[in-house]
C-alpha cells in the first residue's frame, strides 16, 4: 500500500505515470478540503 500523506502526493505529481498523478491530485485535493474544515 502506498503512503497517502501530502508530501508523498506532491512527489508523485512529478511521475510519468498518469494514473499515479491522478491519484496524487486526489490526495492533495482531499487534504486541502480537510484543512479548510479544521
Amino acid at each position: 500500500m502506498e503512503k497517502t500523506d501530502r508530501a508523498s502526493a506532491y512527489r508523485r505529481l512529478k511521475s510519468p505515470n498518469i494514473k499515479t498523478r491522478k491519484r496524487a491530485l486526489k490526495i492533495i485535493k482531499a487534504a486541502k478540503r480537510n484543512q479548510v474544515k479544521k
